[in-house]
């Protein structure tokens, strides 16, 4: 499922015919970025796609003073029926990606495990920074925001408690961690 398809042909279903330089303004207007994996710059080439498999036509082409032509696209009706089908994808895909720190907890630098109390801490006062950063951006655009958009604002901030509480758990299980890392080390395999 791809976000910024969705976001693309969500778009002109809902608001009509735009141009790619509008589509741009809506999703900085909207913050996207800050709630969605959709780079604001990956929309023209994302277009580009769409137009070529049919889901979006070009209907006319405007100039506004001095700026260059701009295509204005919207939605075919085959864009209508993929539209449909990401939004029920959407909301029945569950996503959630392996984090790399998994992989490098159970590969540990046993000569450095000293460390791994501090790193831990160092993690979970990043994800705290970040839950800080989040609830101060969702407060200050609150007001642009719809009821549905706020909800999913939160997702994201409850997502980094969750990794908050895991982390902290962690930090607890770390001795044991550490202990076993240990003999395991000294444990010859056979």
């Amino acid at each position: 499922m791809s976000s910024i398809r969705l976001f693309i042909l969500g778009s002109l279903d809902e608001r009509g015919p735009m141009h790619g330089h509008q589509l741009r303004l809506l999703a900085e207007q909207e913050h996207v970025n800050l709630w969605t994996d959709i780079t604001v710059g990956a929309l023209y080439g994302a277009i580009k796609r769409l137009a070529a498999e049919g889901l979006i036509v070009e209907t006319r082409v405007e100039r506004e003073g001095a700026y260059p032509e701009r295509q204005v696209w919207q939605i075919s009706e085959a864009g209508r029926e993929s539209l449909r089908s990401m939004r029920l994808d959407g909301l029945r895909a569950i996503v959630i990606k392996p984090d790399p720190f998994d992989l490098a907890l159970t590969k540990l630098d046993t000569d450095r495990l000293d460390h791994l109390p501090d790193t831990i801490q160092g993690r979970i006062q990043t994800l705290q920074a970040m839950i800080a950063d989040t609830e101060s951006h969702r407060i200050h655009v609150d007001k642009y925001l719809t009821k549905a958009e706020k909800f999913v604002m939160r997702h994201k901030t409850e997502r980094l408690r969750a990794e908050v509480a895991w982390h902290n758990d962690l930090l607890q299980q770390l001795p044991d961690i550490i202990a076993d890392e240990r003999a395991r080390k000294d444990t010859p395999d056979d």
